[in-house]
């Protein structure tokens, strides 16, 4: 199928409610219900010697470790962030215990009373210092061809570091969570991505079995990765808090503590070394790539596995040595974001040929497209690109758009073009996919059929685009296709809503049940339909050694940005961005244009103006005001276009696709400020300040 799926939408008087009153978490009332206050460390790293907490009215009450009937540790990749603090603290902002009680002004009252008395001791806070000191967290690396020897016979050797920041996720809704024990059950109701993690997280901490809780996804105004592992932290915080008092408790942060507390995407450090060959064509690479993990692990290591994954981005190099490291510090702790490591690596191999062809007096562009992956070249980890690979037409279509030859020709002062390809490898990486044996269940009732998955709506539009392929698979209108609430008790483990992985991989899922209950329609009036995750046969992956498929599949793209630097103030315009993808075949039109211009204009903040560093532990940017991000007076306009591409095992051919516009718009618009400048760039975000102290000279 070509095009896309316009099922019409016939809304029944249940879903008439477009009008503003979904009821999020902090709209929800309980009946009794206590509030909850964190108390957080306000040390990078200390002992803590004495907590003086002032004396409670009757009603209000306090929560910590010896409260926890389980472990005192979120579970996740590397479970080693306590739910509250032990003996020692770690970063600003680590959670030592809960106050709660019946109204929120007063236990705000009772938190400015509490005491804490530390024996600080000596803390990391950047990358720099925690290379020096050796505190690595996970080293991974991998190898492909003989690098040695093409570094030994190279024509030229090039070297480079490339630097990246944090970024805050800035999702419309704070963090929310509310928990309450009904029947002896533990419901717990929430703000986030992926029910399942949370679920698992209460197993351990709450040391009581599957049936003796629910987790309830709420109304999720946002996510971008910001709500992938935080809540299980504050999920199990709130569990221990309404099973101590017997009463529901809702704990609903505000901004400032949302981002004073909240992961944040890995501030990183890449160092490229290439080896050309006499015509210029970069023929080994080695990198090295660091992440500023924080104080806990986490999900990191997986983030730095796909920043190690995507280290050639959209590039044949025949020979490799990739390596990377999370390193601990006494930051806040670093988490999933949109791209998950990503980003980092490909705004790296992507400055680095834009530097390359500018030094050998080469359109950039071209450059980079003679390096580009074909339809069988093997991967940087050894696997086989199989499917066919559309990057030549993409780039002559953006090209086209942008009139991108003409406008190099007749460049102004001060302004540029600069152009990025990329591609993002579709769903979890190597085994993830066959580990998590994701299910979901269509069930038949009558004229009406119900997905059971527990994929999460968070603003991406994913229930409508799932309903859409069910209802096209089965002839029915989508007010016939409904979308069961995401409970833990009612759906089965589709797993988390991250990695691109909800189009390809759940909806390819529901379209085989889709299409098998079409086929028993008119025989039985109620019937389910199960379907579990099975990559496809030929995917070979090795955990220990990094070899193989670390995809099934790839999206591909290419972005041209355009952009003005005032010759006074250095600031930035971002004019206009040109944008091709390859998502296979688009499912709906309108949500993915929706995907694709969020992801390119939160590239633009974090490579333009979100500036957040720390210092000595503490953000220097704590709130809304001294944090910037775009708004829709600082979005360009963006001209976005599709090549199809099909791939056989996804709905309608649906590939990946909510990751990948990130990835393009940081490289493409610092090389077009390259251009404008006349010097190289190797860090983001472009400040006017840094860009008044250039890196170097090209």
């Amino acid at each position: 199928m070509n095009k896309s799926i316009s099922t019409p939408v016939r809304r029944s008087d249940a879903q008439k409610k477009i009008r503003g009153e979904a009821a999020y978490i902090a709209d929800r009332r309980f009946e009794g219900q206590l509030y909850a206050k964190t108390l957080r460390s306000e040390r990078p790293r200390a002992r803590i010697l004495d907590i003086r907490v002032p004396e409670l009215p009757t009603g209000y009450t306090r929560v910590d470790r010896h409260d926890i009937p389980g472990l005192n540790r979120m579970r996740t990749v590397v479970s080693d962030h306590p739910i509250f603090a032990e003996d020692y603290v770690e970063y600003i902002g680590q959670p030592l215990f809960l106050l709660t009680g019946p109204d929120r002004e007063q236990l705000c009252d009772l938190a400015e009373q509490v005491r804490v008395s530390y024996a600080d001791e000596p803390g990391v806070f950047t990358l720099e210092e925690a290379e020096k000191q050796d505190t690595v967290f996970t080293d991974y690396q991998y190898r492909k061809g003989n690098v040695e020897r093409v570094f030994r016979t190279a024509d030229q050797i090039i070297e480079e570091e490339f630097r990246t920041g944090y970024q805050e996720h800035v999702y419309l809704e704070p963090q929310g969570i509310a928990a309450e024990y009904k029947n002896g059950i533990l419901y717990v109701y929430g703000s986030m991505q992926c029910p399942y993690y949370v679920r698992n997280a209460l197993l351990e901490t709450m040391a009581i079995t599957d049936k003796q809780m629910r987790v309830i996804q709420t109304v999720t105004g946002g996510a971008f990765g910001g709500k992938e592992e935080f809540p299980s932290l504050t999920a199990c915080q709130v569990a221990v808090a309404a099973k101590k008092t017997g009463k529901p408790v809702v704990m609903i942060y505000d901004r400032d503590e949302d981002i004073i507390c909240s992961t944040k995407r890995h501030p990183s450090k890449v160092r490229c070394r290439a080896a050309l060959d006499k015509r210029g064509r970069v023929r080994g690479l080695e990198m090295d790539i660091l992440l500023n993990a924080g104080a806990y692990n986490g999900l990191s290591p997986v983030v730095l596995q796909r920043a190690l994954f995507s280290a050639t981005g959209a590039y044949d190099i025949p020979h490799l040595r990739i390596r990377g490291r999370n390193y601990r510090t006494n930051m806040l702790p670093s988490g999933a974001y949109r791209g998950f490591g990503a980003p980092q690596s490909i705004f790296a191999i992507e400055m680095l040929m834009q530097q390359i062809a500018v030094k050998r007096g080469e359109d950039p562009l071209e450059y980079k497209m003679r390096h580009a992956l074909k339809r069988g070249s093997k991967t940087c980890t050894g696997g086989r690109v199989r499917e066919e690979v559309r990057l030549p037409e993409i780039v002559e279509k953006v090209k086209a758009m942008a009139q991108y030859d003409q406008k190099r020709i007749e460049k102004k002062a001060f302004s540029g073009i600069g152009a990025s390809l990329f591609i993002h490898g579709c769903g979890f990486t190597g085994r993830g996919e066959s580990d998590i044996r994701g299910k979901v269940i269509l069930s038949k009732d009558g004229d009406t059929v119900t997905l059971r998955v527990s994929s999460v709506e968070m603003g991406q539009g994913a229930e409508t685009i799932l309903r859409k392929i069910v209802a096209q698979s089965l002839d029915l209108p989508l007010e016939q296709v409904r979308y069961a609430e995401v409970d833990t008790a009612v759906v089965p483990d589709s797993g988390p809503t991250v990695a691109s992985r909800t189009t390809m991989i759940v909806g390819g899922l529901l379209q085989e049940c889709a299409k098998e209950m079409k086929t028993r329609w008119h025989a039985v009036e109620k019937f389910d339909v199960e379907k579990v995750y099975r990559h496809p046969s030929w995917l070979r992956w090795d955990d220990k050694t990094f070899q193989g498929d670390a995809y099934p599949v790839y999206s591909w793209g290419a972005n041209i940005a355009e952009v003005e630097v005032d010759p006074v103030t250095y600031e930035i315009t971002v004019k206009k961005v040109y944008a091709v993808y390859d998502v296979g075949v688009p499912v709906d039109i309108r949500t993915l244009n929706g995907q694709m211009q969020g992801g390119i204009a939160q590239g633009i903040g974090w490579a333009t103006i979100e500036v957040m560093e720390g210092e000595a532990g503490s953000l220097k940017q704590k709130n809304l005001t001294d944090y910037k991000v775009p708004t829709s007076m600082d979005a360009p306009q963006m001209e976005i276009a599709y090549v199809n591409n099909p791939y056989p095992y996804g709905p309608f051919g649906a590939k990946c696709a909510g990751e990948l516009p990130f990835v393009g718009s940081p490289p493409a618009i610092a090389a077009a400020v390259s251009d404008a400048l006349g010097h190289k760039i190797n860090h983001i975000p472009l400040t006017p300040e840094s860009l008044m102290e250039p890196d170097n000279e090209n």
